[in-house]
């Protein structure tokens, strides 16, 4: 039996476990949460939901909304589960699947999803588990963009965060899958760096121009910056019409 680890999310608000081994939770699901815009009462859907992290935080933030989290780890999607009972949210579950095949006749008002991002000629991690949920093996990000895409509602929203790079590959996919009305945010590690990574937004059927927000920066010297420590430690949303310093 694998090893699990017990922390929290949202500076202690949400008991978290997860693998000893295998991908390690990072800040991008507390981000990714933080960028979809739910209202309360409304279904989301997450693919790749792993031990669940997005949909804790993001039902932390939004009471009421009903998550679903597609997983193809069956092991991962128990231990989201288990978080999920832990934490007292009983309209979150995960379901053991892989999301270009899994079909559902529910219509969701929000898809999110931090996708697998390494091309597939990078040095696979010897880590299976890590390698699964890293490396993306060639059209994996479009087929993972559709499927989300098929579920949505008319004007629901389509959040993605992915590394800088895998930004022109992402708003294709996003537009061919029928995601219009796009908003890059871009999430820099420091003032003046180049962004790292970026979230990625946009809506069904949007025919709207495409939008840069003024970003997210996420560190102050050596500590987290106030406007991050606002979402990562205390469960804020990103708020993207605004500069956040």
């Amino acid at each position: 039996m694998e090893e699990i680890t017990t922390g929290t999310l949202l500076g202690g608000r949400l008991s978290y476990r997860q693998f000893a081994t295998g991908h390690r939770t990072g800040f991008e699901p507390v981000l990714l949460a933080a960028a979809v815009p739910a209202k309360p009462g409304e279904c989301v859907l997450e693919a790749g939901t792993g031990a669940g992290a997005a949909l804790l935080c993001l039902a932390a933030r939004v009471p009421g909304i009903t998550g679903t989290g597609i997983e193809i780890d069956p092991a991962l999607a128990a231990l989201a589960n288990e978080n999920f009972q832990i934490n007292n949210l009983p309209n979150l579950s995960a379901i053991a699947a892989d999301i270009t095949t899994w079909r559902t006749a529910q219509k969701f008002d929000h898809a999110c999803a931090n996708p697998p991002w390494f091309d597939a000629a990078s040095t696979p991690s010897p880590d299976q588990a890590r390698r699964r949920a890293h490396q993306a093996p060639p059209g994996l990000l479009e087929a993972w963009v559709v499927a989300l895409a098929a579920a949505l509602k008319p004007r629901g929203s389509l959040t993605l965060i992915l590394p800088a790079p895998a930004f022109p590959d992402s708003s294709s996919a996003l537009l061919g899958a029928g995601i219009g009305g796009l908003t890059l945010i871009p999430l820099w590690p420091r003032a003046g760096a180049p962004a790292g990574n970026i979230i990625l937004r946009g809506i069904a059927g949007s025919k709207a121009p495409a939008r840069i927000a003024p970003g997210l920066i996420l560190h102050d010297g050596p500590r987290i910056a106030d406007a991050a420590e606002d979402i990562l430690r205390h469960g804020a949303a990103l708020d993207d019409e605004r500069r956040i310093k």
